[in-house]
């Protein structure tokens, strides 16, 4: 069984969280490929278009809440209508400390787990383990 994932896809609008992220999965060898969209509606067109090309989708989605445009909440409806035959597992990295919002998250069944930032190591192994 492969230890690392081939495409992780970063929805979050903080360039420098997504840096760090994106260094985190490098360092350990997590992945070392990744997409990264500013908000809901930038990564839904990306992802459709990847669909509709027939490219691959990613393996796992690390989606924040809070971003303009289109939020973390917005995309998960938009997905869910959107028909990409691939179940990508999708986990909520968010600062949020909204006891709502977790309960959200935990009870959406498109959401695989909810993880308060920072990413860490510990963070990555849960994803792993649910991952591959």
């Amino acid at each position: 069984m492969n230890n690392s994932l081939d495409l992780i896809c970063i929805i979050d609008d903080d360039p420098i969280y997504t840096f760090a992220v994106r260094k985190l999965l490098k360092i350990n060898n997590f992945s070392d490929n990744q997409l990264v969209f500013k908000n809901g509606k930038e990564a839904l067109d990306g992802l459709i278009t990847m669909r509709n090309k027939k490219d691959n989708l990613p393996d796992v989605i690390l989606l924040d809440i809070n971003m303009p445009i289109m939020d973390g909440w917005e995309f998960l409806e938009a997905y869910k209508i959107s028909n990409f035959n691939k179940d990508i597992p999708i986990f909520i990295t968010s600062s949020s400390v909204d006891n709502l919002d977790i309960r959200k998250a935990t009870t959406n069944t498109l959401v695989n787990g909810y993880i308060s930032k920072p990413l860490n190591n510990q963070s990555l192994q849960e994803i792993k383990r649910k991952c591959l």
